[in-house]
């Protein structure tokens, strides 16, 4: 189904913005913030941003690390605050009483007497939401949380450590104030979103941004085009960055069918930058410079961003930060094979013997290969 185009010049911006309000992707874990200005949004360092927290669960998985903490939870996005991640990335939708609510999928799910009851998340109130799983007043007992897999199979939401559902002020409240927000603005890609009802959602989001953030660094990013430019007509404290499939899906709105045409958009609304399905890039390499000459930032998620040596690639490549799900992992190996140790006086700088060696022929023979081996 075609998404509605939406016209944002007559689009205001948001009414207030508060004076503490971080105008720079700025973080006590960089040693310097990001620079926005006329070249370009840059992000100062290699970036290990955080699926969901500590990682999305993957209820079917042999790997008890996909259903060890539940995700987008607090308690998760602490975790990942231990692990040394600079980000954490969740999923933002507003209710019918509109409050931001931290959730992934489109559809929560429980059971009751038998019955499995399916209900859409943005259609139920925060008191509804929040009266799913665990609960944090003693002696109350949430609804059973069920789930839905991508072959249609129901199974109990059950991981080892579990953890209530929260909203997005909770989040600013009580995650570690150094970490990172990457929100991103999460839409039915099946409805046609009216403009009117867009900028509501969006305005209610930022409203709890602006009065919660602080200090804290904020990057917005959304798969649907529409809102994308209207977050970024709506204010302009905050990078926006598109996200996109880089053609390894195909859908209706042509806006989302390629690398080309995420570049397209994000030149047209004034992004920071990119966000893609890392085979989007294995795909295409060329994009690469593409992106960059275009003064965007370009990050990626995806399976294969769990694989330290296909992350060190993307290094190589000019990705310049990637969202994990198997984070303790991948910020360590970052830390081997990326981050360069620093030396005392004195001391000769320490050679990192965990670093993949490869000659610009390897490299260049690698990026002919790599397309040929990602398929869908």
């Amino acid at each position: 189904m075609a998404l509605k185009a939406v016209h944002v010049s007559d689009v205001p911006n948001l009414d207030q913005v508060p004076e503490n309000a971080s105008v720079t992707l700025y973080s006590s874990r960089f040693s310097k913030g990001a620079d926005v200005g006329r070249v370009g949004f840059k992000i100062p360092k290699f970036m290990v941003i955080g699926h969901r927290g500590s990682g999305m669960n993957v209820l079917q998985s042999s790997d008890r690390r996909m259903k060890a903490i539940k995700e987008n939870s607090v308690l998760s996005f602490n975790n990942a605050a231990n692990c040394a991640v600079d980000f954490i990335e969740f999923d933002v939708q507003v209710t019918k009483d509109d409050c931001p609510v931290i959730f992934h999928d489109n559809f929560i799910l429980s059971e009751e007497n038998g019955t499995i009851s399916e209900k859409r998340v943005t259609d139920q109130s925060k008191s509804e939401i929040l009266a799913y799983g665990p609960q944090r007043e003693s002696g109350k007992v949430g609804k059973p949380l069920l789930r839905k897999t991508k072959d249609g199979k129901i199974l109990s939401w059950k991981v080892e450590t579990d953890d209530s559902l929260c909203t997005l002020q909770e989040a600013f409240e009580q995650v570690d104030p150094s970490l990172g927000f990457n929100i991103e603005l999460k839409f039915d890609d099946h409805i046609v979103y009216e403009q009117d009802y867009l900028i509501h959602v969006l305005q209610t989001i930022l409203q709890v941004v602006f009065e919660h953030a602080k200090d804290r660094p904020i990057i917005f990013s959304t798969f649907q085009p529409d809102a994308a430019l209207l977050v970024k007509k709506l204010q302009s404290t905050y990078p926006v960055f598109f996200l996109t499939d880089g053609g390894t899906s195909i859908f209706y709105d042509v806006r989302r069918n390629s690398l080309e045409e995420a570049i397209k958009l994000c030149l047209e609304g004034g992004m920071e930058g990119i966000v893609t399905e890392v085979r989007g890039i294995f795909r295409n390499p060329a994009a690469v410079n593409k992106i960059k000459e275009s003064k965007l930032s370009l990050l990626t998620y995806g399976k294969l961003n769990n694989v330290p040596e296909a992350v060190y690639l993307q290094h190589l490549m000019g990705v310049e930060g990637v969202i994990v799900d198997l984070v303790q992992e991948i910020t360590e190996a970052v830390s081997d094979m990326i981050t360069k140790p620093v030396a005392e006086e004195g001391v000769e700088e320490m050679q990192v013997k965990t670093k993949p060696q490869f000659s610009q022929r390897e490299l260049a023979f690698m990026l002919k290969l790599i397309p040929e081996l990602i398929q869908l």
